[in-house]
């Protein structure tokens, strides 16, 4: 068994295209080797910079040889059917063999040497590679039959063992030879098989593997910070960025002038990140510190000291370009920044932003004013607008109307920074901007925090505002996108989603359920805002949120059937409240993992399966006194009924639906004594029709609790 070693030199590969350029070469080498009957026992993969290389391990020397069997046509087909199979399989008529009266082609394929499939596959895997962005170059590049690689390709290395896979691909001919880092040994380097490729690109200042690129930056950049006093901003995607920029990362501390603190530590931290790629510390207190790990890709000799000092200054110049952008901006009031919003087009069906500016503000309001988002009990603390969600709650003192004038405020303000430079420079700072803006230019707390985080929660995991003008502003937002585009009829399709409605579903979800919110989507009107509403519309956005809740609650174990089954019984017509679905499905699922709720279930279906069979209809007169005297299970199953049907009802008009459940679960034993004695079907007209009625009955008790019809299994 050998191992296989691919090479693919080129100039600068994007760091963004590395882990999924490796992905696609280990599928694509796969694959290839697939076709010929070969398996390597494992498949490894690097990428730096200027090189995407694969280790393959164990392949044989060669294919084992293969008989192929091609089913043809019968035995007396016409001619041209024979004809045609023998042109396709390459034989002649005498070679065929005959069983049960059809015909049979059987193709033997000699084993082939594992390096001639190699060959084969190397051109294979480089003219078929998805990159996301591509190239051609040179004078072949006239063509549009050229090779197109992420970058103009400068070399191969292919060695099965220590012997050479030939191979060439737009005049690039495979060998052994590489080079190593571009300033530190910028000679060639002859590979003498995969076994030494690692060790003398290192050698070489070379590490061609990612992850240990990325775990020296981590650990280094984290020891310089800890070394200077200062604990490091962690960022992943950070670490493999830089891993993808260098062959030999070096990371080193620099500072940067303390007056760059006044700007906001989010705008620092993001001007670092994004422009140069470094990391950004904060101090033991956990403020942000003037102090960056930028990354070099070469050991200096003066241990980098003119490498943080160049750095420096280029920060320097973006955080200066950063303070420009925020003293800018706050001159200028939110209020005088947000008319600039009738300029931008939200969408052509739609209107402006300002448009969706005010149907927000007037949805923000109703909220308040109807009680959906109520102001916060006593006790609660100010705000502070750094750093993250606060679940700061409004003061006592602030009443519903202050509350409505807040939620409505904060509303016409929270998109106002969308035209301010920083967030011009820096998109992904709406909303904090706006908050830091209001908060300097003297706004209340509440409305300050409510513009800084109207756009939460974005996705899972992130923080769920809790603050009540917050709330407001963040579920109108919600509201209205979904409102305005449902009403347009612009609904997601498949994996089409092109408005983040299915986000933006989640994000209602997720702040109605972390603040206990109780809202009637049937009650949708043009109350609400401006967009095209009705009860109708409120219904079919309730499908879709009903929809999102059912994935939302898969891991909790909560079956999309169930979630179906909470969502309207007994007949009534749903009404939009998610809260209430959500509870009624939890309570459901833990019914039904007992005993009783799994006989119960059982049960239910028997007596539904057989009204339906017998195609029952209640008479106008149900409920008359019986003329014959009832079995005992039978009277058993009447007294059950009697005492949970109206216990059960009671439950579900208080919302309590595991009480709902509980009187459910006494239906179980006389349900299943009744079947086990009584005869539905009697031979007496009037003692069938009163057993029938009794499974309605059962059957209707059950619906008003939940529609059990719609559970599976």
């Amino acid at each position: 068994m050998t191992d296989f070693l691919l090479e693919l030199r080129s100039e600068e590969i994007p760091a963004r295209m590395q882990d999924k350029a490796r992905d696609d070469l280990a599928r694509l080498f796969a694959a290839e080797l697939e076709k010929a009957g070969l398996r390597a026992d494992a498949i490894v993969t690097f990428a730096t910079p200027r090189r995407l290389a694969l280790i393959a391990r164990d392949l044989p020397e060669a294919t084992e040889a293969v008989s192929e069997e091609i089913k043809g046509p019968r035995a007396g087909a016409p001619p041209q059917a024979l004809e045609g199979f023998l042109r396709k399989t390459g034989l002649t008529a005498d070679q065929l063999v005959e069983r049960d009266g059809v015909l049979f082609a059987v193709i033997d394929k000699p084993g082939r040497a594992t390096a001639e499939v190699l060959a084969e596959a190397i051109p294979a895997i480089v003219r078929a590679f998805p990159w996301p962005k591509s190239m051609r170059w040179g004078e072949a590049s006239l063509s549009t039959e050229s090779l197109r690689w992420v970058r103009p390709l400068h070399g191969i290395v292919a060695l099965f063992g220590d012997q050479i896979v030939p191979a060439e691909i737009a005049g690039v001919q495979s060998g052994a030879v590489t080079l190593g880092h571009r300033f530190h040994h910028p000679g060639p380097i002859t590979i003498g098989s995969a076994a030494d490729y690692e060790e003398k690109l290192r050698a070489c200042h070379v590490i061609v593997d990612q992850d240990q690129r990325r775990a020296i930056i981590r650990d280094r950049a984290t020891a310089l910070a800890d070394a200077a006093g200062l604990e490091l901003i962690e960022d992943e995607g950070l670490v493999a960025e830089n891993a993808g920029l260098t062959e030999w990362p070096v990371p080193l501390l620099g500072r940067f002038d303390e007056a760059y603190l006044d700007v906001p530590p989010e705008v620092i931290q993001l001007t670092a990140r994004v422009n140069q790629k470094y990391f950004v510390c904060r101090d033991k207190a956990g403020k942000l510190a003037n102090a960056f790990v930028c990354t070099a890709n070469i050991e200096a000799v003066d241990g980098g000291a003119k490498i943080v000092e160049g750095n420096r200054k280029v920060l320097a110049a973006r955080l200066s370009d950063a303070r420009f952008f925020y003293e800018t901006d706050l001159k200028v009031p939110l209020e005088e920044q947000a008319k600039k919003l009738e300029k931008i087009v939200f969408h052509e069906k739609l209107g402006t932003v300002a448009d969706k500016v005010e149907r927000v503000a007037k949805l923000a309001r109703w909220l308040v004013e109807e009680g959906i988002v109520a102001p916060a009990k006593a006790g609660a603390a100010g705000l502070s607008v750094e750093g993250g969600s606060s679940n700061v709650t409004a003061p006592a003192s602030a009443g519903a109307t202050e509350l409505a004038d807040q939620a409505e405020r904060a509303a016409r303000l929270a998109k106002a920074d969308l035209v301010t430079g920083m967030v011009g420079e820096f998109p992904e700072l709406q909303g904090l901007m706006g908050g830091y803006y209001a908060a300097a230019q003297g706004e209340p707390p509440a409305v300050a925090e409510a513009i800084r985080d109207h756009y939460k929660p974005v996705g899972q995991g992130d923080d769920v505002p809790t603050a009540p003008v917050t709330v407001a502003v963040s579920l109108a937002d919600k509201l209205d996108t979904l409102l305005s585009f449902f009403g347009e009829e612009m609904l997601p399709t498949g994996s089409k989603d092109p408005f983040a409605l299915r986000r933006a579903g989640l994000g209602y979800l997720q702040l109605v359920q972390a603040n206990g919110l109780r809202i009637e989507l049937s009650n949708a009107s043009s109350d609400w805002s401006g967009a095209k509403s009705s009860s109708g519309l409120g219904l079919i956005l309730a499908d879709f949120l009903f929809d999102r809740l059912g994935v939302q609650l898969r891991d909790d174990g909560i079956r999309h059937d169930f979630i179906q089954a909470s969502r309207d019984w007994n007949g009534n017509e749903i009404d939009g409240r998610v809260d209430r679905v959500e509870a009624r499905a939890r309570a459901l699922a833990a019914f039904l993992r007992t005993e009783d709720g799994a006989n119960l279930l059982a049960g239910y279906k028997r007596a539904a399966n057989i009204l339906k069979k017998e195609e029952y209809v209640a008479p106008a007169s149900a409920g008359a006194t019986l003329s014959y005297t009832p079995e005992p299970a039978e009277a058993d199953l009447i007294a059950a009924l009697d005492a949970a049907g109206p216990a059960a009802a009671d439950a579900v008009a208080n919302e309590d639906f595991e009480a709902a459940m509980a009187a459910l679960a006494t239906l179980r034993a006389p349900i299943d004594a009744f079947f086990d004695a009584v005869t539905v079907n009697d031979a007496d007209p009037a003692k069938r029709a009163a057993r029938l009625a009794l499974l309605a009955r059962v059957r209707d008790a059950v619906h008003g609790v939940a529609d059990f019809s719609k559970i599976e299994g």
